[in-house]
């Protein structure tokens, strides 16, 4: 009964697999969502370029589950967004700056490849802190990106776009990249999950780079949940990336169902609990004793 663009990924695939949806009506919605909210201005200025061909790819991939009854990857369907730092064949990558912006690169980066082999569906490329230099997302050749949650206040940087993008409601995912806290921070102040995975574990081959020996490319979600599905799609080694590590392949979304019983956590002590803002404080012990 949740609108279409509330729906997480598993639900998503449940209601594709019984034919209660189709591919191509996610994306719809998710593109009547960013009509609404991607206007300058007023308004969140989080995409800046869409993927003229989103429904298109939607009917082909509603074709191709009518014809096999099968999900082609762990993204079928899914509407994502891509940071503009990183490179689509035939659409931009600008980095957001006015250097780079009419930039066309001539492949996919590879950890793209990954994910339309795992069947997502592109909506478009996502504002940024410009060149990932930055933690505001304020500086940028397409003007400033805003907090879903208040307009007034940063979504945090440099994968702004990214995280207000999957808070608001205008992608289902999105990728953002990660060297200083670039998706960390941004998911904090948008209130989504962001993941910096092992450095290594996905290709950061084609994207514009901020420094390689620290550059990480990650996913940012509504759930911890919909973060599995995006690692198990990105996760791999490329023998042209010259930071990409060989490692056993992960069962990500396997393991959202093993029992947490007996996991331990380890609280820091000291100074690191030390001058929090009442709200911090008390958000944080909610956490700890959910978790307990």
């Amino acid at each position: 009964d949740r609108p279409l663009e509330q729906v997480n990924i598993s639900q998503i695939h449940a209601a594709m697999l019984s034919g209660s949806i189709t591919c191509e009506s996610i994306v719809e919605a998710y593109l009547k969502n960013i009509e609404l909210n991607n206007q300058k201005g007023a308004k969140l200025n989080a995409i800046v370029t869409m993927n003229d061909s989103a429904v298109d790819l939607a009917r082909q991939l509603d074709v191709q589950l009518l014809s096999s009854n099968q999900l082609i990857g762990p993204l079928h369907g899914i509407p994502v967004g891509l940071k503009d730092n990183i490179d689509t064949a035939g659409i931009r990558t600008t980095a957001a700056s006015a250097l780079l912006q009419n930039r066309i690169a001539q492949v996919d980066a590879p950890i793209y490849t990954r994910l339309q082999q795992a069947g997502c569906v592109l909506l478009g490329k996502l504002n940024m802190h410009e060149f990932a230099w930055g933690g505001t997302s304020a500086i940028t050749h397409f003007g400033p990106v805003h907090n879903p949650w208040n307009l007034d206040h940063i979504p945090g940087g440099s994968s702004g776009g990214s995280a207000a993008a999957v808070a608001a409601r205008m992608c289902c995912a999105a990728l953002g990249t990660d060297t200083l806290a670039s998706i960390r921070l941004p998911a904090a102040y948008c209130g989504v999950t962001g993941l910096k995975a092992s450095h290594g574990l996905a290709s950061i081959r084609d994207i514009i780079p901020v420094a390689e020996s620290l550059d990480h490319v990650g996913p940012l979600c509504r759930s911890v949940a919909d973060t599995a599905y995006m690692l198990q799609s990105m996760a791999g080694f490329d023998p042209l990336d010259p930071v990409s590590i060989k490692s056993a392949p992960g069962d990500y979304i396997g393991a959202l169902m093993q029992p947490v019983n007996k996991l331990r956590i380890g609280l820091p002590t000291g100074d690191y609990f030390a001058r929090l803002h009442p709200d911090t404080d008390q958000a944080v012990n909610n956490a700890i004793t959910v978790l307990t």
